[in-house]
């Protein structure tokens, strides 16, 4: 399951969506997600959007690439980076909140997958030339944080009022997945580029244990917040199909 282009890749997200439904199982959460980035960034590609649209869409293969392949090595039984087996171990525990779920796969492909695309696809070249398109990855996924608030509502239904009166909500997604995340995906890529391809397997390995770290933040992130998100649980509606769904709308 590895793609050549962006039409390729969503089909591929097509698969995994539908596989995760019949199965169900949740990590059809993130692939319902990524599939309605993916979407977005190929809509920005086909109107100009990127100041080089071919190498955009040449990152996003690479990029999801690294999905694919973790997502089918842990199908087989084989064991992909780290921080994307806890994300799909993870799938079968109860107590874990849709959000959860989709920031341990946020966790993984953002902080490790991405610096590691965007330095594989300037090989060779000045990475800083890169700059301005990956900032605009971010304003795409800026677009999204109203969408997936908004379907995050239709599964907590108490979400909605919580976001009339406060702003943390959209400061967890966008400090985790864009700010914090992207800014630190940067400096990772920055650093691969700056550094021999025979190291490169020694710094992803360590960047991978980091990660991980983080990732393990996002399921144990204290006794109060662990709490709450039990209480949230226990509220989320529909099944683990209709949660897919909603995430996957337009």
């Amino acid at each position: 399951m590895q793609a050549t282009t962006i039409k390729e890749v969503i089909s591929f997200l097509n698969q995994i969506i539908e596989e995760n439904k019949e199965i169900p199982s949740t990590m059809g959460y993130f692939a319902a997600l990524y599939h309605k980035v993916t979407c977005k960034v190929k809509e920005g590609i086909d109107n100009g959007f990127f100041d080089d649209n071919p190498r955009m869409e040449k990152l996003d293969v690479i990029f999801a690439n690294r999905y694919l392949k973790a997502y089918t090595e842990f199908k087989n039984g084989t064991q992909p980076s780290t921080s994307w087996q806890i994300a799909f171990e993870k799938a079968d525990s109860y107590w874990l909140i849709v959000l959860q779920h989709l920031l341990l796969g946020m966790n993984a492909h953002i902080n490790l997958d991405l610096g590691i695309a965007a330095a594989e696809v300037m090989k060779g070249k000045d990475i800083n030339d890169l700059h301005d398109d990956f900032n605009k990855i971010n304003e795409i996924l800026s677009e999204l944080v109203h969408d997936v608030e908004k379907e995050l509502s239709l599964i907590w239904t108490f979400l909605a009022k919580i976001i009339k009166v406060t702003e943390k909500f959209d400061t967890i997604l966008i400090d985790f997945s864009m700010k914090l995340a992207r800014d630190g995906a940067w400096k990772y890529a920055k650093l691969l580029a700056s550094s021999p391809k025979t190291d490169w397997p020694t710094l992803i390995k360590e960047r991978d244990v980091k990660v991980t770290k983080k990732a393990e933040i996002v399921i144990n992130p204290g006794f109060l917040i662990r709490l709450l998100f039990k209480i949230i649980r226990l509220e989320e509606t529909g099944t683990i199909k209709t949660r897919i769904e909603i995430l996957e709308k337009d």
